[in-house]
């Protein structure tokens, strides 16, 4: 086993249980027929109400939260659930809030539930925020790269439960990128909100498979207390394209956008905009002392961020909005030669990388900032990454709810 994975089992655990030994997880088997449309679990009333009933809900949720044209929230409240709070990630429960940006606790007017913002401060159900439920139910769109939050959330909530003894309910969506797996493993010394677990950049699951991962390799805490069920999706599988009905967060508002996310959010760690405060968030890339006369975008303050990088200014860059989206799904891999080609043409190479580390975070290694610099090739980065990116494909197939 590698020294990524070990290391983290290493921090993470003082002793080894049976691999047997892990509490209830249950799922009921889903379809997979490619001629029916998909059915997404929050859909799946009549597997989740007889697991309700007669209970104190608590539901994490936000605005992807949905029943058809129905929130979950209201749905359930509607069908007489008892709802005792509702939990929020980053963004918040109507998802308007910008990234990073703290959210303030609230309540729900249409059924008095308190809102708990676990976002900022407090990521992790406090016994407080819990003490009036009996299962909690986790609903949220993922986009399927590590350093989207949600399934950090997901990972909290889930020690969470074990640790008071609540049961979890999670409600499998589909991963519009979980059609591949790629991207170096993190490394355990740069865990984070932004990387809460040994997985690649993109690790290929949903969010029910990645529970029963964090669940079954034990990687949450007292993962032998948690009794979890798991409602899949219908007619899935991780080779049909999927694009999602409205948009998971405000910075990714168009099908393009979430499937160039995975690469491009790199650049985040750099000192490059990715067109927040523009039309093309996440399917821009620029800087104003970038050289190029083709294309160019002027970042301002607007709905999805409030503070963009650059706001205001004139920066040149590279335009990904003319690509297809057949040729982004085709390519099942993480683009490093946009990265790689971008560094070797930015004019200022010292002040390329934010001077905070952030981009290791985003990447889960020191090693690949520190192979840019050395200019190393593509094929090179990736086979640095290949022993523990084999190693976690092993780890995932055995937790894999729906066909390849």
């Amino acid at each position: 086993m590698s020294r990524t994975y070990f290391s983290f089992f290493k921090s993470r655990w003082r002793f080894s249980l049976p691999l047997i030994f892990l509490g209830q997880i249950v799922f009921s088997q889903p379809q997979s027929i490619e001629n029916y449309g998909i059915v997404v679990g929050a859909e799946r009333l009549n597997v989740l109400l007889p697991l309700l009933k007669g209970k104190a809900v608590a539901l994490v949720v936000n605005h992807s939260s949905m029943v058809g044209n129905t929130h979950l929230v209201d749905t359930l409240f509607s069908l007489g659930v008892c709802i005792s709070v509702i939990l929020s990630p980053e963004h918040g429960f109507r998802g308007k809030a910008d990234a990073g940006e703290h959210v303030e606790d609230d309540y729900d007017l249409r059924t008095g539930a308190p809102i708990v913002s676990l976002y900022g401060k407090r990521k992790k159900p406090l016994p407080d925020d819990l003490a009036g439920s009996e299962v909690v139910v986790y609903d949220i769109q993922d986009v399927g790269a590590r350093f989207y939050t949600y399934i950090s959330t997901l990972f909290y909530v889930l020690e969470a439960c074990a640790e008071q003894e609540k049961d979890a309910i999670v409600l499998d969506r589909p991963n519009p990128n979980g059609h591949y797996v790629d991207g170096p493993v993190l490394d355990s010394r740069l865990t984070s909100f932004i990387g809460i677990a040994p997985l690649p950049i993109v690790h290929g699951c949903t969010v029910g498979e990645l529970s029963r991962l964090f669940v079954g390799e034990f990687w949450i805490y007292k993962p032998e207390s948690l009794r979890m069920y798991v409602i899949p999706c219908l007619n899935y599988t991780h080779s049909r394209p999927y694009e999602l009905p409205l948009s998971p967060s405000p910075n990714l508002p168009t099908a393009r956008a979430v499937l160039l996310y995975p690469s491009l959010c790199l650049f985040e760690g750099s000192t490059s905009s990715v067109g927040r405060g523009t039309d093309w968030p996440f399917e821009v890339v620029g800087h104003p002392d970038f050289p190029c006369d083709s294309f160019t975008f002027v970042p301002r303050p607007n709905a999805s961020n409030k503070t963009p990088l650059h706001s205001g200014w004139l920066c040149g860059g590279w335009d990904f909005t003319k690509i297809s989206m057949d040729s982004l799904r085709v390519h099942k891999q993480l683009n490093l030669n946009w990265l790689l080609q971008y560094y070797q043409q930015f004019p200022n190479k010292e002040d390329f990388f934010r001077k905070d580390g952030f981009f290791d975070l985003l990447a889960g290694t020191r090693s690949l900032r520190e192979q840019i610099i050395a200019g190393k090739t593509e094929a090179g980065i990736r086979a640095s990454w290949a022993e523990d990116l084999a190693a976690y494909r092993a780890i995932r197939q055995k937790y894999l709810i729906y066909p390849e």
